[in-house]
């Protein structure tokens, strides 16, 4: 069994970005800026835009945070959000997601301007992703590929089974995972909470993409031997061992899966880091694409 390590190749890939800003520096070239939109106090979120502004100081981005209580308004989020547009000293920025229940977040979504969207959300790129044109990849999808392509994990021809359909995660995974990519090339179904007989079809899969947000749903007696895992959950699950009264969960019950696997994440420590990373990623894009 290889642990697919997300913490180590995150820090690879930073390494990498921080080279290249390093060299634009030296050109006299706009160094990369990423900002974001922080509404209201949700811890999770707050930590979670708090690495990113850590990440952008570690590979010499310049960065933004702008903080707005949990009350403020749509017209106001949107307000905020075509000033950055309009700001051409920000190459990307991102509207941290989930917003309080007032906003519309898909109105959120296509406010921001497909050029500097580096979450790759809104539909433009969501509609490129899906045709194989370029756009930016949702970071989290963006950091699975990764992860595969730097173990050398073979895709091709191999079946993927995809649990989960959101917008962020499952639905891009499986259009990306067919592709004829590095990391594609893959026959892919596509699971979620009403599919029939899903043991029947995780038992055929040669990789499993885990991404419904329940924790230790995937166990041992579900999976074949030499299977790759891709656990994409997180979740807090209550446990009066520690001192923070809590651990930290992903979808797949690891100790039964991993014995059967030939490559598994972990979590904490695989997917997540990556997706910090394909942030910075698509952010040092956007900034040498106005170049």
């Amino acid at each position: 069994m290889i642990i697919l390590d997300g913490k180590k190749t995150s820090s690879d890939i930073k390494v990498e970005i921080a080279e290249s800003v390093k060299q634009l520096k030296i050109q006299g070239k706009k160094t990369p800026h990423l900002a974001a939109i922080l509404v209201g106090t949700d811890g999770a979120s707050m930590t979670y835009v708090t690495s990113k502004v850590k990440a952008c100081e570690l590979v010499g981005f310049n960065s933004t945070l702008i903080e707005l209580p949990e009350e403020t308004s749509e017209e106001k989020l949107l307000n905020e959000i075509e000033k950055l547009n309009n700001n051409n000293d920000i190459d990307g920025f991102i509207v941290q997601l989930p917003l309080p229940k007032h906003i519309d977040e898909q109105k959120v979504v296509e406010a921001v301007n497909p050029t500097k969207d580096v979450d790759g959300f809104h539909p433009t790129n969501v509609g490129r992703m899906a045709l194989d044109l370029p756009c930016f990849l949702p970071a989290t999808p963006y950091g699975i590929l990764e992860l595969l392509e730097r173990y050398q994990v073979e895709t091709q021809g191999k079946h993927v089974v995809v649990i989960g359909r959101s917008h962020i995660v499952g639905r891009p995974m499986s259009i990306l995972m067919s592709q004829k990519r590095k990391a594609g090339d893959a026959t892919v179904t596509i699971a979620h909470s009403r599919t029939k007989n899903l043991k029947e079809l995780t038992l055929q899969a040669d990789i499993i993409v885990a991404a419904l947000g329940i924790p230790e749903f995937l166990t041992g007696d579900m999976v074949k031997q030499g299977v790759t895992i891709i656990d994409v959950g997180i979740t807090r699950v209550g446990d009066a061992t520690k001192k923070s009264g809590y651990r930290l969960a992903g979808d797949v019950h690891f100790e039964s899966v991993s014995p059967k696997s030939a490559f598994i994440t972990p979590v904490p420590g695989g997917v997540g880091p990556m997706t910090i990373a394909m942030l910075l990623k698509n952010t040092l894009l956007a900034c040498e694409l106005k170049v």
